[in-house]
């Protein structure tokens, strides 16, 4: 029987995994949020680890909060790099397998064709350059598969999704940015990519392919685009007013375009990814039915 760790189990991806979970009853999963294990603290990251003896890690935990991260680079560092180079330094030598989570940050946005996995990274904000870091403190552990993902939501914490259905139902009209240009990723399935991966694994379905892969769903739109279709499925008579960046300029910058090319991991993992608005449609059911 095969244990997985989840770390940052109480995150967007975390509790999509855990629902997850109860399909998956031939293994043995160990939950944990920062009340269980903080890997920000080396030592007990690394009695926590060698007590669990897991088979896999997948590292959920990280310092999403992209515009504080801007003035909290030492808190952003202490999750998103040391954090993981923590969990890194606690199976150096075993045969453990890491599934890293990053994102689309560690591109600087300027391209306008989809991002390969072999792109040059250039972050241009401290959440982008401690994600990088992080993936290099993953790679140092021979065994890792980073994902990195872009514009996640899930009827779990707080999100884009939830944010403009919040509005729509107070009756206000939507101001949002249209120049940013991206794929948004249903937070279930990027969980259920990643227990495809590990039980196509364990097995034998799949040879585990270390590396670095992009996973969003498929699709292309602008945020203005996404909020769009959430009302228009919300069913609400609100109207998604169109703004420039400009208007309403972050305190961390945006990348202008941040869509994924997904042919690598489709190809090594046998995955089919769902398109974003049949996704959105499902998460927004799903929200319907949990507020019911």
């Amino acid at each position: 029987m095969s244990t997985i760790l989840i770390t940052g189990a109480s995150g967007q991806l975390g509790s999509e995994l855990r629902e997850l979970s109860s399909h998956y009853g031939g293994y043995t999963f160990v939950f944990t949020d920062v009340e269980d294990l903080d890997i920000t603290d080396a030592q007990q990251t690394g009695s926590f680890i060698k007590a669990a003896s897991p088979d896999w890690i997948v590292n959920c935990a990280a310092y999403t909060a992209v515009d504080k991260a801007e003035d909290d680079v030492a808190g952003a560092t202490k999750i998103n790099t040391t954090g993981v180079k923590n969990i890194a330094d606690a199976i150096t030598g075993s045969a453990c397998r890491l599934i890293h989570i990053s994102t689309d940050y560690v591109f600087d946005g300027s391209k306008n064709t989809p991002y390969r996995e072999d792109d040059v990274t250039r972050p241009v904000t401290v959440y982008g350059k401690t994600k990088l870091a992080g993936e290099e403190a993953a790679l140092r552990h021979p065994y890792t598969v980073i994902l990195r993902t872009s514009w996640l939501y899930s009827s779990y914490g707080n999100n884009f999704v939830k944010a403009i259905l919040k509005k729509a139902g107070s009756g206000e009209d939507p101001r949002v940015v249209f120049d940013q240009t991206g794929s948004p990723t249903y937070a279930a399935d990027l969980a259920a990519a990643v227990m495809d991966i590990i039980s196509g694994v364990i097995r034998n379905r799949l040879v585990f392919s270390p590396g670095i892969y992009n996973y969003s769903n498929e699709g292309v739109c602008s945020w203005f685009d996404f909020a769009t279709e959430i009302i228009r499925e919300a069913g609400s008579s609100c109207s998604v007013k169109p703004i420039l960046t400009s208007e309403r300029p972050p305190a961390a910058a945006r990348p202008w375009y941040s869509v994924l090319d997904k042919k690598k991991i489709k190809e090594t993992y046998d995955l089919s990814i769902p398109y974003w608005r049949d996704s959105m449609i499902k998460c927004i059911s799903k929200l319907s039915k949990n507020h019911g």
